[in-house]
């Protein structure tokens, strides 16, 4: 029997600076030799791989010609497979950069819940990328984003449709832990299946780069908030199986893609894996391994778009959560993530983007409870085994207090490293912290200046953050980070692409941007006996709630920002447009 395509084809490296060369995923129904044949004589082809009787490949493409755009085909062992006959999406193409120093336009969300609508009605709404996709069919193929950053929460492992319990409580009895949750690789690759064999999404995948990072759903809700957290969890005896599964699924789905062909190409594992004629035993280990000690594997990795540099930040798996050594990020991968976002000296790039799925800059009340939080679970109030300390890792769980104010040195260490990466006479453009995981959407700006604007109402841009008063009191800019940038530094966050956001949450959001939100917050850090931030900031944008999208066009210097949002009929209606490169500076 011919070889089938099971899933995909996604694009996803495709070479930011020469222009020649991409890589291309697919999951097959059987082992074959799996082909890209494109119509200008660039092509590649290689071999599946197996992993738990699936069989994957990642196709390098090589011999792209600079500034033009390819369509291509998939075959299976000489067959093809795609573009279906019967499709009525464009040509799925290869497009590459004119050149290092052209424009490029990034598209970027988070938190898609992938659930097939019920009886013709989706029960939160249209999807941001469904509602894209179809945009974009009817439009010029130079108005496709250059790249999509898929910032966490891509499966919901721990949520499941009413098509996939149903699924799941065919192969399992439901009532056996983890009940409606997956629990194995089989049933991670059933959500992938959910999410990617959709059709507008599929073909917006396949033309489109992506880049990924996992947040915690695509494991468990909630995944590594503290040693307390995890030590729970071991003690269950189906939580094994189930971080193993879901490490190993991100590594074939997700993080693969991720890499250039030359990292490919120098990863021991990737080339075992490949050379195995069943890889399932070798993927397992590394990732006992990973999940046992963080610091053997990093998923963080960096990407350059011409003139444009992507870090994209692990804020999950590297995590250090004793409470006297607590960090987003273990010392090697703080290390990287410097060295990453600094190479090259000052001049390197215009636009730096730091991905990170969970927001450096929070409604103020909210960073402000996190900050107490850690500091009452580490002992602040009556040592660490005292009540304080107790509720506080009761509240720290239920309330998902587990964001980088959570982590205090490391909120300290990523905006003293935002703002040395946007200063000196070379500095960029912009510095962009791009989120999600938080299921609105805004855009914060750091108050370098040690005096901030007076506080105003809600609806008005609103200075917060950093316990207040404390974040006013007059030390200099130099004396708080080391540095006064001269970028526009700013965080953008955007999530949904597909989810709900119930009325509370939004009450509860919007409180924690208002005046009477941050004195909260300005009392629990007296409380909590805190220190002063390096820095406050302002909600310049927002909050937006619904399923959206933001875009980021960059061209030189100048970067324009859009948000857009999924509305019924395959429509996007853009809500908010500004630039940020300075010519609109409050």
């Amino acid at each position: 029997m011919a070889a089938g395509l099971r899933l995909g084809p996604l694009l996803r490296y495709v070479d930011g600076v020469n222009g020649d060369s991409a890589t291309v995923w697919v999951e097959a129904d059987r082992p074959c030799t799996a082909e890209v044949r494109c119509g200008n004589g660039a092509n590649g082809r290689t071999r599946t791989f197996q992993i738990a009787g699936h069989h994957y490949a990642l196709i390098p493409v090589t011999g792209l010609t600079p500034g033009t755009s390819t369509p291509y085909e998939i075959r299976l062992d000489g067959r093809a497979v795609w573009p279906p006959p019967d499709s009525r999406f464009p040509p799925s193409t290869i497009r590459t950069p004119v050149s290092p120093n052209g424009a490029i336009t990034v598209a970027f969300g988070s938190c898609r819940w992938a659930a097939k609508p019920a009886a013709g009605r989706d029960p939160v709404g249209p999807d941001a990328l469904d509602t894209l996709a179809t945009h974009l069919t009817a439009r010029a193929e130079s108005e496709r984003p250059d790249v999509l950053l898929l910032l966490g929460d891509q499966v919901y492992a721990d949520e499941t449709s009413t098509a996939t319990r149903r699924w799941l409580s065919a192969r399992r009895d439901p009532r056996d832990p983890p009940g409606a949750e997956v629990g194995d690789y089989e049933e991670y690759t059933r959500l992938y299946d959910e999410s990617w064999q959709d059709p507008e999404v599929r073909w917006l995948l396949s033309t489109v780069p992506s880049c990924m990072i996992f947040d915690d759903h695509d494991v468990i809700d909630d995944w590594n908030t503290s040693a307390a957290w995890l030590a729970g969890m071991r003690a269950t005896p189906w939580w094994g199986e189930r971080v193993l599964s879901g490490l190993m699924s991100y590594w074939v789905y997700q993080h693969l893609g991720n890499l250039s062909p030359a990292e490919l190409a120098a990863d021991p594992l990737y080339a075992k894996v490949c050379a195995a004629p069943d890889g399932t035993e070798l993927l397992r280990r590394f990732a006992a391994e990973a999940d046992a000690d963080p610091a053997c594997v990093r998923w963080s990795y960096r990407r350059d778009f011409g003139r444009t540099r992507l870090v994209m930040v692990d804020t999950r798996a590297a995590r250090l959560l004793r409470e006297d050594g607590r960090a987003m990020l273990d010392e090697t991968e703080a290390a990287w993530v410097r060295e990453q976002a600094l190479a090259g000296g000052p001049g390197a790039y215009d636009h730096l983007l730091v991905g990170s799925s969970l927001p450096w800059l929070l409604p103020p009340l909210i960073h402000d409870t996190e900050r107490w939080n850690a500091a009452l679970c580490r002992g602040e109030r009556g040592g660490p085994e005292g009540r304080w300390a107790r509720f506080a890792e009761v509240l720290r769980q239920r309330a998902d207090l587990e964001h980088w104010a959570a982590f205090p040195s490391s909120f300290d260490a990523l905006t003293r490293l935002l703002a040395e990466a946007g200063s000196g006479p070379q500095a960029p453009a912009t510095v962009c912290v791009l989120s999600g995981d938080v299921h609105h959407a805004y855009v914060a700006e750091p108050e370098w200046p040690a005096v901030g604007p007076p506080d105003a109402g809600d609806g008005t841009p609103e200075a917060g953050g950093g316990g207040g008063t404390e974040a006013r009191s007059g030390a200099t800019p130099e004396a708080r980070t080391g540095f006064t940038p001269r970028a526009r530094v700013v965080q953008l966050t955007c999530s949904p692409l597909h989810n709900a956001v119930p009325a509370s949450i939004r009450l509860g959001f919007r409180f924690g941007w208002s005046r009477a939100g941050r004195a909260l917050g300005r009392a629990l850090a007296r409380h909590g006996r805190l220190g002063r931030s390096p820095v406050s900031w302002r909600r310049t944008g927002g909050p937006w709630f619904g399923n959206q999208l933001m875009t980021l066009h960059l061209d030189g210097r100048r970067a324009r920002l859009r948000l857009d949002q999924a509305r019924p009929n395959g429509r996007l209606m853009t809500v908010d447009e500004r630039a940020i490169d300075g010519g609109d500076r409050p």
